[in-house]
């Protein structure tokens, strides 16, 4: 597994404002959309593409396009939600699934609700969306049920990360997958309730107002 984190003043800039308490759930929403957007340009850098024949109003000339099979773009229910259209202003042909998981807070053990995927993932490229990594729970199990179903390789989106999640994804898989994790930051850690310190507290309550 490598770990991407973004370096960049504009990314470091709206992650502030996204982490205020103050911030409103729309200005919230609004925020999970850009610094996506920003995340998404640098998940992408090693997307599959093949040469393709055009003219231009001056002459024939060789380019480049998304290969076959597209990329898929994978939001982990519910939070990942406010994170697709960021991610799919990127790669607007890519198709999207949908993955929907919960996490008891006490046992830390994740459940499988809802899933909506395409029927052969043999060969893809996947795109995981989820606002944050904590624990790691969550991620592996998408990542086991992505990879049962011939997916061959992974990269996630997170907004922020713990060195927990981190640790405990690559020791999970450690080389025997292809996966990589970008984020805007990697923070201090996990608290005695696992959520990640600074953090942003619940983003799910917290993007649909429900906090």
């Amino acid at each position: 597994m490598k770990l991407h984190v973004a370096d960049h003043p504009l990314i470091a800039h709206k992650l502030t404002v996204l982490r205020d308490e103050r911030t409103d759930s729309a200005r919230f929403r609004q925020l999970t959309d850009e610094l996506v957007t920003l995340l998404a340009y640098e998940a992408t850098r090693n997307v599959r593409v093949q040469p393709k024949q055009i003219n231009t109003p001056v002459c024939a000339t060789t380019g480049t396009q998304i290969a076959q099979p597209r990329p898929l773009v994978v939001p982990i229910l519910r939070a990942g939600l406010g994170m697709l259209e960021g991610m799919t202003r990127m790669l607007p042909t890519a198709e999207v699934g949908f993955l929907g998981m919960v996490r008891d807070d006490d046992t830390l053990e994740v459940e499988t609700y809802a899933q909506r995927l395409p029927n052969d993932l043999e060969d893809r490229q996947v795109f995981v969306i989820d606002p944050m990594l904590a624990t790691g729970h969550t991620l592996e199990m998408a990542i086991d049920f992505l990879l049962e179903r011939g997916v061959s390789h992974i990269s996630t989106v997170c907004l922020v990360a713990a060195p927990e999640g981190v640790n405990y994804i690559t020791e999970r898989f450690g080389d025997r997958a292809d996966i990589d994790v970008f984020t805007a930051a990697l923070d201090e850690g996990l608290n005695e309730n696992n959520y990640i310190v600074p953090g942003l507290g619940d983003a799910g309550d917290r993007m649909y107002g429900t906090a």
